[in-house]
């Protein structure tokens, strides 16, 4: 239950910045692409965190890890809040890469080392759940005339509760009594991150996981204001149409927790990444809006099993003795690719317009293809068997 949780954590503020923005940059009085500055800085925190996430899963429980992300992540959101200036928002968000970035890639290796790939696609349903939940929350304050700080502030204060719930039952993330579905015991052995960056196999997991991201979050980040600027949508059927991308997320991690006990994962993951592809064309074509609508739905059902079936294979892949290396590696690449890469289309839209954005999610999905292709071909016979339950 605490791991759903903490998933629940992790996405909540994810889904809140797609549907702020365009209020946040009203209220600042500030350019489309100043975003890239918040992403850069929140980008950093996560970074540093998330390489020497490794070295903090082996000396701190991992229930006192999430009290501290998460307490780090509330201070960060109701900094947003009250923030007067710009720039005051931009300082805080290293400090919610800080909290996010070690709380991700500890989370995920408690889940890779301790839980079978179903359980892991369904704990990053819960993950769907926070994200979902964030526009609804932003969209709702907004269409009851309320500034978007109350939207951050209601978030924050749930991280505090949560701070708060971690910290009083950080005893029961004790490493030595995993779960009873895990697939193999916990690693006991640890390399450096310089023996684990000599493998090839890691930097295609990165370049991976680099690209996945930057459509997950891009989609998130621009496809409100493209509808709602661009395309002139009314803001609330923009709004519910962004929480529907990141519910069909959610679903589609619900659904996969039982498909992937029964189908080759290499054509799974496949038929994933098309979906991706042919849900941007139809966002691209702009043929209606309900077809638009349709297409970020099926963005999100088809992102769905990518990043926590990749996330669950990593100790197949790598070994014990690199799966927290690894997994800190591959979440950093994730952030990476979340934070920079949406501040480049961001700085693309405001050169020429919001509706580059669908071409350039296009282009991501058959790079993520072929990036997929090369790490499957690394590992034939692991890449395309089907995944235990």
């Amino acid at each position: 239950m605490l791991a759903y949780l903490g998933f629940i954590s992790l996405g909540l503020p994810d889904g809140l910045l797609g549907v702020a923005w365009p209020s946040i940059r009203a209220f600042f009085r500030i350019p489309l692409d100043t975003v890239g500055g918040l992403l850069v800085m929140f980008t950093g925190g996560y970074l540093l965190s998330s390489f020497g996430s490794g070295r903090l899963v082996a000396r701190i429980n991992v229930g006192r890890l999430l009290a501290l992300s998460c307490l780090a992540t509330s201070a960060s959101l109701l900094g947003y809040a009250v923030a007067p200036r710009w720039w005051v928002m931009v300082v805080l968000a290293s400090l919610a890469g800080l909290g996010a970035g070690a709380i991700d890639a500890g989370l995920n290796t408690y889940a890779a080392t301790h839980f079978s790939p179903r359980t892991v696609n369904w704990l990053h349903a819960f993950y769907g759940v926070g994200a979902t939940t964030g526009p609804l929350i932003i969209t709702s304050v907004l269409m009851a005339q309320r500034p978007w700080q109350w939207g951050y502030g209601v978030v924050g204060i749930w991280q505090l509760l949560l701070a708060l719930s971690f910290g009083l039952t950080y005893r029961l993330w004790s490493p030595c009594a995993p779960a009873q579905d895990t697939p193999t015991p916990a690693p006991t052995q640890r390399t450096s991150a310089r023996s684990t960056l000599r493998l090839p196999v890691v930097w295609l997991s990165i370049g991976v996981f680099f690209i996945y991201t930057r459509l997950e979050a891009a989609t998130g980040t621009w496809a409100y204001s493209l509808f709602t600027e661009a395309r002139r949508i009314p803001a609330s059927t923009a709004g519910m149409w962004i929480s529907v991308y990141w519910g069909s997320l959610t679903l589609g991690r619900l659904l996969s927790g039982i498909v992937v006990g029964f189908l080759p994962v290499g054509l799974f993951l496949r038929c994933c990444i098309i979906g991706i592809a042919l849900g941007a064309g139809a966002i691209s074509l702009n043929l209606s809006s309900l077809l638009s609508f349709l297409g970020l739905a099926l963005i999100g059902l088809a992102c769905a099993p990518i990043f926590p079936s990749l996330i669950a294979m990593t100790p197949g892949r790598l070994g014990d003795v690199h799966t927290a290396n690894g997994v800190g590696f591959q979440i950093a690449a994730a952030v990476l690719g979340q934070s920079l890469l949406p501040a480049g289309i961001g700085v693309l839209a405001s050169k020429l317009s919001l509706e580059i954005v669908a071409p350039a999610l296009v282009a991501g999905a058959i790079l993520l293809l072929a990036l997929y292709e090369a790490l499957a071909a690394t590992r034939p016979k692991l890449i395309g068997q089907p995944i235990p339950a």
